[in-house]
């Protein structure tokens, strides 16, 4: 039996029972739940002598309790059947994810017991990418080990030779998923240092081509080279030939270990390799081999395999930048996030309908005015059969 957890309280009045598996950024969200006549409950990670970063699926039926009409989860934990028919159990039918993946949700479990699944799309864009970027750059040009080396006090003048890395200026990007944040990536990339694309995704993204098309042709205006794309028939083809390879696929069956130890054979001796997606996208074993018989290779890690921990010996390796799932953390989307979580639940508790347009939830996250009265984002709405619409004019 799972020992009771202590919990903080917010409207301890309220109608109706909504607990949140961790603390989320800013007030606004509890704000928006208690308004809708919730209870909030909250395990913080740390309340006197408990702390627990990740919770148990026990500590979760814990806090669910045996009254509680929805829950706002995180990626860490693993919802099925097991926690669905709990919730159901105690009266529940709302459920978010605080996040835009839900592989850690079966969500065919959810919908035999009547619970709605949240997402929170439409606010991660941009913010992932740049983290993205960030590791790309920081690989590209040593930054990491540079840093090290300085702060250990090894610094002793100027040497020509020291911490060479790669020019990504005229080099090819190659970009694995061309969905909102690859393609919001390949931008970044193009437009910041003229790389040229290559790009593998099982539909043709004619916005991204279209973008990069019509920046070439500003650049030969100027009478400077130009940017190319080309849209690759394999991912093979895009490991052969980029400089840059950056993974933003979903992570399914057809994508685990996507990247794998013949797949990294293919790649030039000193690629660089990006994952801000998901951990098992990547072999992280044969990563770990790969970086240790090519140290000119690098890699910049947002993500990893086993979650929290990493594969055996990658900490060691200083051509490998490693950070803690931070690609949505920028204040701004960590917020919308926890608005957009709060809101799948308040707006389904209330009988609210689905949003019409979960890909623009703008009208959601204006801090200045109350949000429209609808689920922003249910990925199993139309199996559960739930009304579709809202109107930017109707406020909860």
């Amino acid at each position: 039996m799972a020992k009771q957890l202590r919990v903080q309280v917010w409207n301890p009045a309220g109608k109706h029972r909504v607990v949140s598996t961790k603390p989320m950024p800013g007030t606004r969200w509890i704000g928006l739940l208690t308004a809708a006549g919730c209870r909030v409950e909250l395990f913080p990670v740390q309340v006197c002598t408990e702390n627990k970063t990740i919770l148990s699926v026990e500590d979760i039926r814990s806090l669910i309790g045996t009254q509680c009409d929805g829950v706002i989860g995180q990626l860490t934990e693993d919802w099925g059947e097991e926690l669905f028919a709990a919730l159901r159990k105690a009266g529940g039918h709302a459920f978010s994810n605080m996040a835009v993946g839900y592989n850690n949700v079966d969500v065919d479990a959810a919908t035999r017991n009547g619970i709605s699944v949240g997402n929170t799309p439409g606010v991660l864009t941009e913010t992932t990418a740049e983290l993205a970027a960030a590791l790309t750059l920081a690989a590209a040009r040593r930054v990491v080990e540079a840093d090290d080396f300085m702060r250990a006090g090894k610094y002793e003048g100027w040497i020509p030779t020291l911490f060479v890395g790669n020019l990504l200026k005229g080099q090819t990007v190659g970009v694995v998923g061309a969905g909102r944040i690859g393609a919001a990536y390949a931008r970044m990339m193009i437009e910041g240092f003229k790389m040229n694309l290559i790009y593998y995704d099982l539909y043709q993204s004619t916005r991204l081509e279209n973008y990069v098309t019509a920046y070439g042709e500003f650049l030969k205006s100027r009478r400077e080279v130009p940017v190319t794309w080309k849209r690759a028939t394999t991912v093979e083809e895009v490991l052969g030939e980029a400089d840059v390879v950056s993974l933003h696929p979903v992570l399914d069956k057809t994508t685990y270990h996507l990247i794998n130890k013949e797949r990294l054979a293919l790649m030039k001796k000193e690629a660089i390799l990006v994952n801000a997606s998901r951990g098992p996208v990547i072999d992280e074993a044969a990563l770990v081999e790969h970086l240790k018989e090519n140290p000119m290779f690098r890699v910049g890690l947002d993500v990893f395999e086993d979650e929290p921990h990493m594969k055996p010996g990658l900490e060691k390796l200083p051509n490998a930048v490693v950070v803690p799932h931070i690609a949505s953390a920028s204040k701004w989307t960590r917020e919308g996030m926890a608005t957009l979580a709060a809101l799948n639940v308040a707006a389904k508790i209330k009988g609210y309908p689905v949003w019409h347009d979960s890909n623009n939830v703008e009208p959601f996250l204006d801090e200045n005015s109350t949000p429209p009265l609808a689920c922003p984002s249910i990925v199993n709405s139309k199996a559960l059969g739930l009304r579709i619409g809202g109107k930017p004019e109707s406020k909860l």
